[in-house]
C-alpha cells in the first residue's frame, strides 16, 4: 500500500519505521516543526535518512498541506502521535481516509495526556484505539481497540514502553490492513461513556502529602517518568520517581507527621503521608541528576523528621 505517515517523535519513527519494514511504500512523511533549541525529532531524522519527502508546516490546515498531500496520492494515511489539528479536508484525501493511534479506550480518556490519568485515577486497565479522526478531539469512529492491564505496581514507564508502544504500532498495520482489505467496522464512540483530560503537567503531578496514600502512590507512578510528579524541600522543587506504597489499617499506626521522613534506610527513604507511607527509591531536586533515596538524603543531610512541602 502507498502509506502517507504524519506524526512525530520516537512513537512516528516506530511507525514509519514498521510499514518499511513489511515492503509498503511511504510515499511521503508529514511532522511539526521541531522548536528552536529542541533535540531533532526522530520520524524526520529516519525519513531524511531514508529519502523519504518530509514536509514540515506550522499548520495542516494551510491550502499548502492540502495541495501536498493531493499530489502524494497516497492508499491511507497514519497518524502516529500527532499534536498539530488535521482537518477533514485533509484527512479525507488518501484513498482510504486516515487512521489514528490514541492511547487510550476511547471514548474514555480523551485528550494529550491519556496514559497518565488512567494511571492516577487508579484504573484496572487501558488500552489504545485506532479511530477516523473528525474535527472534534478524539472522537471519530473507532476501528479498532486493544486492551491491555494495569498492575497496581505499573508506572507511565512500563503500561507505555512496554505496552502500548508495540502494541500500538502493530495495531496500526493491522488496522491499515483492515481498512484496506474492506473488513473493518467503524463504530460510532458512546458519548454517555466520554470522558476528557487535558495535560498533566506541573501544576497536575504536584504532591500533596494530606491526599490519602492511595491516591498519592497513583499520582507518582502515573507521572514516572514524565512529568515527574513533585514536592518541595527547604523551597527548591524535587520530583519523585521510583516509590512503592505502604498502606496500614490500624489507627495510631502511622510513624510521624504527613510529609515528614519516618526513616532512612540503605535503599529508600519513608515519607509519612495519610493512612500510611511512601517509599522512595529514586529522587531528582531541581539542582541535580536522579539519583537513589540514599544519596539524596546524604547529599542534603536529611535526617528523620526533615520534611517535604513546607
Amino acid at each position: 500500500m502507498k502509506v502517507v505517515i504524519i506524526g512525530q517523535q520516537d512513537f512516528g519513527k516506530g511507525v514509519l519505521d514498521s510499514f518499511l519494514a513489511r515492503g509498503d511504500e511511504v510515499v511521503g512523511v508529514f511532522c511539526a516543526p521541531e522548536k528552536e533549541g529542541a533535540r531533532p525529532d526522530p520520524l524526520r531524522v529516519a525519513a531524511e535518512e531514508k529519502g523519504l519527502p518530509v514536509f514540515q508546516l506550522p499548520s495542516l490546515k494551510d491550502a499548502r498541506a492540502i495541495d501536498i498531500m493531493k499530489g502524494l496520492n497516497p492508499d491511507i494515511g497514519i497518524m502516529a502521535y500527532v499534536l498539530q489539528f488535521a482537518p477533514q479536508e485533509f484527512v479525507t484525501i488518501p484513498k482510504q481516509g486516515t487512521i489514528q493511534y490514541h492511547p487510550s479506550l476511547l471514548p474514555k480518556y480523551r485528550g494529550p495526556s491519556s496514559i497518565n490519568w488512567p494511571i492516577i485515577y487508579g484504573e484496572g486497565k487501558t488500552g489504545l484505539t485506532i479511530f477516523r479522526p473528525n474535527d472534534g478531539l478524539d472522537e471519530g469512529l473507532i476501528v479498532l481497540q486493544k486492551e491491555t492491564p494495569i498492575g497496581a505496581d505499573d508506572t507511565l514507564g512500563s503500561v507505555y514502553f512496554d505496552r502500548l508502544y508495540p502494541m500500538g504500532i502493530a495495531a496500526m498495520l493491522e488496522a491499515a490492513d483492515l481498512v484496506m482489505a474492506g473488513r473493518h467496522q467503524e463504530v460510532v464512540q458512546d458519548e454517555e461513556q466520554a470522558s476528557y483530560q487535558g495535560w498533566c503537567r506541573a501544576a497536575e503531578s504536584k504532591i500533596n502529602w494530606h491526599n490519602p496514600v492511595g491516591f498519592t502512590y497513583n499520582l507518582i507512578r502515573g507521572c514516572n517518568p514524565a512529568p515527574g510528579a513533585w514536592t518541595t524541600l527547604a523551597g527548591k522543587k524535587v520530583q519523585i520517581f521510583d516509590a512503592r506504597k505502604h498502606e496500614v489499617r490500624t489507627f495510631g499506626a502511622v510513624k510521624g507527621k504527613v510529609g515528614e521522613i519516618a526513616s532512612i534506610g540503605t535503599e529508600s527513604l519513608f515519607i509519612t503521608v495519610q493512612g500510611g507511607q511512601i517509599e522512595v527509591f529514586k529522587l531528582k531536586h531541581e539542582d541535580g541528576k536522579k539519583i537513589s533515596a540514599a544519596d539524596f538524603a546524604r547529599e542534603h543531610s536529611l535526617v528523620v523528621g526533615s520534611a517535604f512541602g513546607v
